[in-house]
């Protein structure tokens, strides 16, 4: 009489962000069934989601499917829904889906904008972490320049057309801008009685230098470039509140705006809080060096989520970081199933940042390399296309790139936003 088959390990995934999609892609190899949960149906690539922002590219051309992306793995699904609690003593969690068992859990849910509790600054400023986010500022940023074209008062024509960035870190330079060259490249011919040249773009910084993890020599040419761009840099200058008429800074002044963007600062999402334990600095979740969760060796956490105590730690909150926390989890529960060697503890390999400032111009720190300028546009471009999902948006999003660089034109500028019935449940 054969023996029973040996029941699979069951990994039960949450988050398909950039963690939790590459540990479910690099198990598909492995003796195990693998589960993956998100709230949402698609893998966004949010390096390109200002992008979106600001009417260069469409949501399809940055976001891809789940399930297509799994859609040759054999040991994985996907399951759409919320993370509501974690059972740890249960090996089970809930879900807006159903309940769900696991052998082991991998909590990869990213981040989310940190507005340092303030109620005036959520209220009315605009994050940027998600598509919903991205297509609510484009929609706002577009809709105001159509209420400026129409206003006969000069003060709030100016408030209407001033767009004000809070935080210099890559994602804020990056907005200030593609910004500026919207309204400078774009909108000044679709408004060509309008003086639309009257856009105002500050960006906003606390720090004394914007990009701080960057080197000096790089700081100070993404300053001069940004300059160049006629977005007005604010360094040393903290926001306090955010109101309807603009923005509150530190020293008391009001910057009137209509647009705030909110790109000062990140916390961990709040999923750390359904596991009981104390969490560390912005809400991440600790783990040990193989990535185990405090007092629960059969839970993971990566990425944004995690904070690693020991050598070596934190983290920065990056896509990298999370990409070789999955891949090194991937290796350890490989490893576990087929009952070979003991993983090493986790190290995180810097293979360097950059950031772009609009048409020819970005800045790259890779090691010891520091390129700025075309050169470092160049190397911005290729890295990201061949990050990008999907051989169709690699080359949608070049032909967009092209034709806003050859024709000085933005396709979808848009106005337009989908309506819910009120009898749909929410997921």
């Amino acid at each position: 009489m054969t023996a029973p088959p040996t029941p699979r390990l069951r990994v039960l995934v949450v988050g398909a962000g950039f963690g939790g999609l590459t540990l479910v892609r690099a198990l598909r190899h492995a003796p195990v069934d693998v589960a993956l949960l998100d709230q949402h149906n698609h893998h966004l690539f949010t390096p390109l989601l200002y992008q979106v922002a600001t009417a260069l590219l469409d949501p399809s051309e940055i976001a891809h499917p789940v399930r297509a992306i799994l859609r040759g793995q054999r040991n994985a699904h996907f399951r759409l829904g919320r993370l509501t609690a974690v059972h740890v003593a249960e090996h089970r969690v809930d879900t807006t889906a159903g309940p769900l068992g696991y052998d082991r859990l991998v909590l990869a849910t990213g981040s989310t904008n940190n507005f340092f509790g303030s109620p005036g600054i959520e209220e009315h400023a605009f994050g940027l972490k998600d598509l919903g986010d991205a297509l609510a500022l484009r929609n706002h940023v577009l809709a105001s320049f159509e209420r400026a074209a129409a206003s006969g008062d000069a003060r709030e024509r100016r408030r209407l057309l001033t767009i004000a960035v809070a935080g210099a870190g890559p994602t804020g330079v990056e907005c200030s801008g593609a910004f500026r060259e919207l309204a400078a490249l774009v909108l000044q011919r679709d408004f060509r009685d309008s003086g639309f040249a009257e856009v105002d773009v500050e960006l906003l910084e606390a720090a004394p230098q914007l990009l701080g993890t960057f080197a000096p020599s790089l700081q100070r040419a993404a300053v001069r470039t940004l300059q160049r761009k006629r977005v007005a840099v604010h360094l040393s200058t903290g926001v306090r509140d955010i109101t309807d008429a603009g923005v509150v800074l530190q020293n008391g002044e009001t910057l009137p705006a209509a647009t705030v963007v909110w790109t000062a600062g990140v916390r961990a999402s709040p999923t750390g809080e359904l596991l009981g334990v104390t969490l560390g600095h912005d809400g991440r979740v600790p783990v040990d060096q193989w990535l185990r969760v405090t007092g629960a060796t059969h839970v993971y956490a990566i990425g944004d989520l995690a904070e690693v105590r020991g050598p070596g730690g934190p983290h920065p909150m990056l896509a990298p970081v999370a990409i070789q926390q999955a891949q090194h989890v991937a290796r350890q529960l490989d490893a576990e199933v087929r009952g070979g060697a003991t993983v090493v503890p986790f190290r995180y390999r810097d293979k360097g940042t950059m950031a772009t400032i609009g048409r020819n111009s970005a800045i790259a720190q890779i090691g010891r390399l520091r390129l700025h300028g075309w050169l470092g546009w160049l190397t911005w471009l290729f890295v990201h296309l061949v990050q990008i999902i999907g051989f169709r948006s690699r080359v949608v999003v070049m032909i967009n790139w092209a034709w806003d660089y050859f024709l000085r034109d933005r396709p979808v500028r848009l106005i337009a936003s989908a309506k819910r019935r009120d009898d749909e449940p929410e997921i």
